[in-house]
């Protein structure tokens, strides 16, 4: 009977999407938003403070896409848990609650700790069950081909998502070898547009792996050099956001889990700065041009001090 009612949901959310595309949402109706969270291990935390000042501030969210921890507080957010529930756990995770280290030539650390870790935070097992539609993105290691999760069971996915190159282990699903969703999606706009959102909130957690005297092991040597090429790529994620913020997170270690409380405050100060640019997407859209044209914008980058869109 579950199965069952899982098929019914599933068939009418299809039908929601097909009658009700991108062209056809009505003039002056709320826009559909879609919160991307990007990767960034530890930092991720910030993504916390995001979530806590759009509860506050009630701004509605039809969509959230996540890529490693971004995946991770995703799936949590939208299977139920709220951004207070998220805080309270931040302060009490631990590297060790959803790792351990192991001996293999495929990495140092296996994540199938996430498997109790999550099963013991979500309420729901799978996509299609979730309060908020949720995207979940993987790269495909023998490719490079960017995998993005929407239905079926949830925990794999996230693991695979989080499965960082040369820190934690690939996750096989179906035969297809996966790694860390940040190879091929630093930050999920794009997946949040096929999903059919007509605004896009783009999370960038911009960080240092390294400290100024020099890497500390092997994980920041590696961390240092996916974070270089992940600068190098930026123009691709954000040709899919109308807005990006981007918490203060530069003085944190991609460890410091110890610090979430500072990483909660980084997210809603950034956060809050952005909420005028926000509130404009929630305003009556001005009357077109005789041409029936608007013009156009590129995506504005929200920072510590914020900027609107140019």
């Amino acid at each position: 009977m579950k199965s069952l009612g899982r098929i019914i949901r599933s068939v009418k959310a299809f039908g929601r999407e097909l009658s009700h595309g991108p062209e056809e949402v009505a003039v002056g109706a709320a826009p559909r938003i879609g919160l991307a969270l990007g990767g960034g291990f530890a930092r991720g935390v910030a993504h916390v403070g995001i979530l806590k000042v759009l509860e506050e501030e009630n701004i509605p969210i039809s969509f959230i896409a996540g890529t490693s921890v971004g995946a991770l507080i995703g799936a949590a957010y939208c299977g139920g848990l709220s951004a207070a529930d998220l805080e309270k756990l931040a302060r009490r995770v631990r590297f060790k609650d959803f790792a351990r280290w192991t001996l293999s030539r495929y990495g140092f650390a296996s994540n199938r700790r996430m498997i109790g870790f999550l099963n013991s935070i979500l309420t729901v097992k799978n996509f299609e069950d979730l309060r908020i539609p949720l995207a979940v993105t993987a790269t495909d290691f023998a490719t490079g081909e960017g995998v993005v999760f929407y239905s079926g069971p949830l925990v794999e996915p996230v693991r695979a998502s989080c499965a960082y190159p040369g820190m934690f282990l690939p996750v096989n699903i179906r035969g297809r070898l996966l790694v860390d969703g940040m190879l091929s999606h630093a930050v999920p706009t794009h997946p949040l547009r096929d999903m059919g959102a007509d605004r896009v909130l783009a999370v960038h957690l911009k960080g240092c792996w390294t400290r100024r005297t020099g890497p500390r092991h092997i994980f920041d040597v590696i961390g240092q050099c996916f974070s270089i090429a992940q600068d190098m790529n930026t123009h691709v994620w954000k040709q899919g956001a109308d807005l990006v913020v981007e918490p203060d997170v530069k003085a944190f270690e991609y460890d410091d889990f110890a610090h979430s409380t500072d990483l909660v405050s980084a997210g809603e100060t950034v956060m809050r700065q952005a909420l005028p640019e926000i509130r404009k997407w929630l305003s009556p859209e001005p009357q077109q041009t005789a041409l029936g044209q608007k013009a156009q914008k590129r995506p504005g980058v929200a920072q510590p001090a914020a900027m609107p869109a140019d």
